[in-house]
């Protein structure tokens, strides 16, 4: 997960620093550091990202149009 995929995660559900930071179990700061792209242990990043996933967003890969976030689809009733 890139730095501007939790900014663009983040606004998809509409959480602010400290609503991704209290889902994923880490402080304000680590969130804040991510986003700045500062390195960080896999195992932070991954639940940073597992939050985030939990919340319905989904990573795309880079994959010559660039990385990036979408929501996942509801499913159909």
């Amino acid at each position: 997960m890139l730095a501007v995929q939790c900014r663009m995660a983040r606004a998809a559900v509409g959480w602010g620093v400290r609503d991704l930071a209290k889902a994923a179990g880490v402080s304000v700061d680590t969130v804040s550091r991510l986003e700045r792209g500062e390195v960080l242990l896999p195992r932070t990043v991954e639940a940073i990202q597992h939050a985030l996933e939990a919340a319905g967003v989904e990573f795309i890969p880079e994959n010559g149009g660039g990385a990036g976030v979408r929501l996942r689809k509801a499913p159909a009733e």
